[in-house]
């Protein structure tokens, strides 16, 4: 089965097509030099709420469900179904199209872990809860790294670091999500590029009462002018912040230094959600491309068992192992491979 893949993000798109055998015959970001024999399309989407926990071929009435969830990822979400719908018109109508969700990897979070300690009326009301997401990367990434140490993935406690233009991380226990760091939506968490992460709520709120901006400004400049583009003065780009901090800019210097405590935190938390780590792992265009992201955040990370090799970890661009002999536990760079994934799934589906 050749499937084309549309692998839609908050700041790009990626077309490829993967052939049987999971060989890239194509790749682009507009449809129409697209080859011909499509059989099957797969789509990234982000936000499947507590309806979507599986592959789903795509019809009316699935579009107008992630319609209604589009207003929890407005980064995400329409642009996704717009990739759905232009595929829709190009490919012949025999094609099938299957959405594929970044929140269904977390379907398997406990409730302890999902829940939002909210009143109980209002979490069945609006199905309040924590949904996780970039759960297609990270369930490659934690089955990809098992395979890099050698061992079974049903015996690994993994952390993995999906660290691009958003970022999250998650803990696997032998192959499934027990714990994320996103929650109702792709805001909680992590410093993003232009997304705040984890805020105090009182904070937004006393925006919103306090200082009088109104709700849609607030919510706007979390979502798009926060993160690293708001703490540096620039676009959020990590090449462009890297950049600055060489020439002395201190507001990069910051920026830096608030994303890295930040992830070395949630490392941390999700350490705790493990019982242990046997795995870290870091993938997406940050976590593959910047070595001093991973060489920092490993730096304090020595009592979970974490060190990282200098020469190892400045050479290692994709898929390899950067642990210091005698490392108690295993970190690899995952190069990020969600259409493997997307594809995986729609011959699942499919089946």
């Amino acid at each position: 089965m050749r499937v084309l893949v549309a692998n839609t993000g908050s700041s790009s798109v990626k077309l490829s097509l993967l052939g049987p055998d999971d060989a890239q015959l194509w790749t682009g970001d507009d449809l129409a030099g697209m080859p011909d024999g499509v059989d099957a399309a797969g789509h990234r989407v982000v936000h499947g709420g507590s309806e979507f926990v599986h592959p789903t071929v795509v019809d009316d009435d699935v579009l107008k469900g992630l319609e209604a969830l589009a207003p929890l990822a407005p980064l995400h979400q329409p642009k996704a179904i717009d990739a759905i719908r232009r595929a829709m018109a190009v490919l012949p109508e025999a094609v099938p199209h299957v959405a594929c969700f970044d929140t269904a990897f977390h379907s398997t979070l406990s409730p302890a872990a999902s829940t939002y300690a909210l009143p109980r009326d209002w979490l069945r009301r609006w199905d309040l809860r924590r949904f996780g997401f970039h759960g297609l990367s990270h369930q490659y990434a934690s089955r990809r790294a098992a395979e890099l140490v050698g061992r079974p993935g049903t015996d690994l406690r993994v952390i993995t670091c999906h660290l691009g233009a958003g970022a999250s991380v998650c803990a696997v226990r032998g192959g499934r999500s027990v714990d994320t760091s996103m929650g109702f939506t792709p805001l909680e968490g992590l410093v993003m590029a232009t997304r705040s992460g984890t805020v105090d709520p009182g904070l937004v709120l006393w925006l919103v009462n306090g200082a009088g901006l109104a709700a849609t400004e607030v919510a706007d400049a979390l979502e798009r002018s926060s993160g690293i583009a708001g703490l540096s003065g620039g676009s959020g780009a990590f090449r462009e912040l890297l950049d600055t901090m060489t020439a002395g800019e201190n507001a990069a210097k910051l920026a830096f230094e608030v994303y890295v405590h930040r992830l070395r935190r949630e490392i941390g938390a999700m350490a705790a959600s493990l019982g242990g780590l046997d795995v870290l792992v870091f993938t997406g265009g940050v976590g593959e491309h910047v070595p001093i992201v991973r060489a920092t955040a490993a730096r304090q990370l020595g009592y979970l068992g974490v060190a990282v090799d200098g020469t190892r970890n400045n050479a290692t661009l994709s898929d390899g192992d950067i642990s210091a002999d005698g490392a108690a536990a295993r970190t690899v760079v995952v190069t990020a491979r969600e259409d493997l994934e997307i594809a995986r799934q729609v011959r699942r589906a499919l089946r």
